[in-house]
């Protein structure tokens, strides 16, 4: 199967939007009416502009409300088919895309619409054209693509196929089976939508919500099983109305649009065991066994500090580097890189952002195969400086242009390859091991993030939650992987993006100027012991208010007492149906960033029920204080 886009997805004018789409590698596009509408120039020109950028125009769409008109408006409608034949054929294009009808006039009835389609077809053929016939989930009479397919069947022309849409048949929740008994070849055009599910109505829906495959909730695999076992081998055209992806950049939103694709048939290819026509050979997703180490870019002058709040946290530096300016600090399972060096990814990182969280190692079963995957997808690999000795561990660029490496056994010994032990153990304050990440990202960023670890890693998405902070609300989506791993702690993500500029999400991505990782959680066996040993080693917690304790009285069966130690020591508390989570801060550091303590037992979530607790007390913290 080949690859297509309709303009429509993206923002900008005609001339951007083509030349996004021809920069993300695709070779094929719909153009949608209202973009050539606008165009300056000429359906000729614009032709000439496609070719010159080697991309195939496979419709101008939509042609609306033509089928089942009375009588006194048939000839007319046929009339705008002719003109938009014209169109077509000045465009280089030989398919006429029909969308089912929504107007209050148009009349119903099967074989009336096929009629209508077989005349439609004749006039097609004489021209050397073809008619694809969609059902829009809105549709007045033909709303389900089974009863499209039953008007093409019943013209019986050869000139006149369907359309299948996955939007408009998951929106009405349709039955996939069917789909296998329609012959390929009468297939003119599939459109690829994914979309959340969402209580509304089709056509709110249909034009605001609609996103790129592997980004909503949507069983796009199961559609794509069904569409291979047609031996269909035509074009996947992603057609996404959403409003995040028209405020964004287009050839991000094109390059997206491409992975997705990739992605999708690469999956549907490893499930439904079906070979998938033009699906890329790549390895598959791996699953994550931990997070192997974080690498902060520090500043020279923001070292000695750093260094002490860590050794306070109870970190001690158990490694210094062979030949570079880089040191090595530990406690139970959890790795800190500290990154100094004045050559470098880290240096130029450091430079833009501050000192910062500059990449995250994950541990997979093969690096050099995640790497390959990554390639596949139209990931950026990166390649740093080696030294002679030096291990070269395979990386890509992530968020806001930091890092993500890959480490699995044979890269295992790192830390023995690259850093002279110091003989130094730490004391410890009982923290074990990463139990998530926070990344902080321009909302319209979400999506591509969201597509990016979940295509390349063998992870899944939680259903989306909505944050309330006292400067507005932030969305937030968690990306989960390998957590099903014997004796591997995985590696769960959130990925956090607000509307409002003034929730502190949104603030730390304006001061760090650019997206990043925000905090980072770490996961201890007993919390009051390590909190306390972290307020005895001078680590200022976030203070949590005694109005959130009173509550947590009422609300839950914690003695008296319990509750006075989570007070003394800012725990915040919450349980699900399979266990309890127990939550501590540090204070903020410059530039944003924060720790988490947390105790996990049992418990799946990441206490979405206490985040505006945190966030008010974080917020009133950042108020500048009120001169008197």
């Amino acid at each position: 199967m080949r690859t297509s886009i309709a303009t429509v997805c993206l923002s900008g004018n005609l001339r951007e939007k083509l030349e996004a789409i021809a920069a993300a590698g695709f070779r094929a596009v719909e153009l949608f009416e209202n973009d050539l509408i606008a165009h300056p120039g000429s359906p000729k020109e614009v032709r000439a502009l496609c070719e010159d950028l080697d991309l195939k125009i496979i419709t101008c769409q939509p042609f609306r409300d033509f089928e089942g008109m009375p009588a006194e408006k048939r000839v007319r409608t046929f009339d705008r088919a002719e003109r938009k034949f014209d169109l077509l054929q000045e465009l280089g294009t030989d398919l006429l895309f029909v969308c089912s009808s929504v107007a209050p006039d148009a009349q119903g009835g099967i074989d009336r619409l096929a009629a209508d389609f077989k005349e439609l077809g004749e006039r097609a053929a004489k021209r050397g054209l073809r008619v694809a016939y969609e059902a829009l989930a809105w549709g007045k009479h033909i709303n389900d693509y089974r009863d499209a397919w039953e008007v093409v069947r019943r013209a019986n022309h050869p000139q006149v196929g369907t359309v299948l849409d996955t939007f408009h048949i998951f929106a009405r929740g349709l039955d996939l089976e069917p789909i296998r008994a329609i012959p390929g070849d009468r297939i003119f055009l599939v459109q690829i939508a994914d979309a959340p599910k969402l209580q509304m109505d089709y056509l709110s829906w249909g034009r605001h919500w609609r996103c790129l495959p592997g980004q909503g909730d949507f069983d796009m695999v199961a559609f794509m099983d069904a569409l291979t076992a047609t031996g269909y081998d035509g074009h996947l055209s992603l057609e996404i109305f959403n409003d995040r992806f028209r405020a964004g950049s287009a050839r991000s939103v094109a390059l997206d649009g491409r992975r997705s694709l990739i992605a999708l048939m690469d999956e549907t290819q490893r499930k439904s065991k079906l070979a998938v026509p033009g699906a890329v050979k790549m390895p598959p997703p791996a699953p994550v066994r931990k997070v192997e180490f974080v690498e902060f870019a520090v500043d020279e002058g923001d070292r000695p500090g750093f260094e002490k709040f860590l050794t306070a946290l109870g970190f001690a530096k158990t490694g210094q580097h062979r030949t570079k300016d880089v040191s090595l600090w530990g406690q139970g399972e959890i790795r800190i890189v500290l990154n100094s060096d004045k050559e470098g990814f880290a240096h130029s990182y450091q430079i833009t952002h501050g000192t910062s969280v500059c990449a995250l190692a994950l541990n997979v079963p093969g690096a050099a195969a995640t790497l390959e995957r990554a390639r596949a997808l139209l990931d950026t690999p990166h390649k740093g400086a080696v030294s002679p000795g030096e291990l070269d561990i395979p990386a890509v660029r992530g968020v806001g242009g930091s890092l993500l490496y890959f480490v699995d056994g044979t890269l295992g010994k790192w830390s023995e390859v690259d850093f002279v032990p110091t003989g130094t153990q730490a004391t410890g304050t009982g923290l074990l091991a990463v139990d998530h990440v926070s990344q902080s990202m321009q909302y319209e960023e979400m999506l591509t993030w969201l597509l990016f670890y979940t295509s390349l890693l063998d992870a899944r998405k939680t259903p989306t939650q909505a944050v309330l902070d006292p400067g507005g609300v932030v969305q937030s989506q968690v990306v989960e992987s390998g957590l099903g791993i014997a004796d591997a702690t995985g590696f769960r993500l959130v990925l956090n993006g607000s509307q409002s500029h003034r929730t502190l999400s949104a603030k730390f991505v304006t001061d760090f100027f650019g997206s990043g990782v925000q905090h980072i959680a770490l996961r201890t066996a007993d919390i009051k012991a390590t909190v306390a040993k972290l307020k005895e080693g001078g680590v200022d917690m976030l203070s949590i208010p005694e109005n959130y304790y009173d509550d947590l009285e009422v609300r839950t069966d914690l003695s008296p007492a319990e509750i006075d130690a989570f007070k003394a020591l800012n725990i915040l508390y919450d349980r699900d149906a399979n266990g309890v989570f127990l939550q501590a801060y540090t204070a903020t550091l410059d530039g944003g960033f924060f720790f988490e303590i947390v105790q996990r037992d049992g418990y799946a979530g990441y206490g979405a029920a206490n985040a505006g607790i945190r966030l008010a007390a974080q917020a009133r913290l950042a108020r500048p204080a009120i001169q008197g």
